[in-house]
């Protein structure tokens, strides 16, 4: 397994636990909390999930290995992404993230996907998609100028420039900035809060804001989705992903189409 579960007292928490490779997201991870999250779903044992990273890293966004890999582009292959992301977009029950570590890709992309975002306050942000000659994911066209706004949203997604915690939660992107020492203790107080409530309550409650985005996201994923595939082993993305293993600077200026 990618992650680790622990539920106690109604709160499930899930970390990712691929410390050696920053928690960078592979297809084994994006099924592990797919699964997770699938199941966490339906137990009533379970009132509230957290999210966090073990390590010095929340997540460090795809593994660019893995998505480097040519054979991801053969015929019959399935990944796991849309599925976890389908998973969190749906999920029924109050979604706490605790960003732990550096947040990168998926690591910032899932947030607002989650009811409530703690941060470490020496934690950061970052939108690498159109530095790897991609775009962007998980319905964030749609949701991340929703949560910031506009030109915040505009800056993260052009740019993929660092966010510090400061200007992570001056922008509205996350709930409450913790100490490193504190993030924990702090998240788990308000989970237990969350916790404490009736189940049936949070969950209507719940649905009933996802039902308020769910025809714009629909519409953005699916165009997200068809974008991504056709910028994903072109030119740009090729370059990107060899400098980042070559560990260089990439070169954009004398790309074919």
């Amino acid at each position: 397994m990618t992650i680790t579960i622990d539920t106690t007292d109604r709160i499930q928490t899930l970390t990712l636990n691929r410390p050696e490779a920053l928690n960078a997201f592979n297809d084994a991870m994006y099924r592990d909390m797919g699964d997770a999250l699938s199941a966490a779903a339906t137990d009533d044992s379970v009132s509230v999930v957290i999210i966090t990273g073990a390590g010095r890293a929340f997540s460090a966004g795809q593994d660019l290995e893995e998505m480097g890999d040519p054979s991801r582009r053969d015929k019959g292959f399935v990944p796991q992404f849309p599925y976890f992301i389908d998973t969190v977009a749906n999920f029924p029950k109050p979604l706490i993230a605790a960003v732990n570590g550096i947040g990168v890709g998926i690591g910032l992309t899932l947030l607002p996907h989650c009811d409530l975002v703690f941060m470490s306050t020496s934690a950061r942000l970052r939108a690498p998609f159109a530095p790897l000659g991609v775009t962007v994911e998980a319905g964030n066209s749609y949701l991340l100028p929703t949560v910031v706004g506009w030109a915040n949203a505009a800056n993260i997604l052009f740019t993929g420039e660092w966010i510090s915690a400061d200007e992570a939660i001056e922008m509205g992107l996350v709930y409450r900035l913790s100490q490193p020492e504190h993030l924990q203790a702090d998240v788990m107080s308000k989970a237990k809060t969350i916790a404490a409530m009736p189940l049936i309550s949070l969950v209507t409650t719940k649905q009933l804001m996802i039902d308020h985005r769910s025809a714009s996201f629909a519409k953005a994923r699916t165009s997200e989705d068809t974008a991504f595939s056709i910028l994903t082993g072109a030119p740009a993305n090729r370059e990107a992903i060899n400098a980042f293993l070559e560990k260089r600077e990439p070169d954009f200026s004398n790309l074919s189409d």
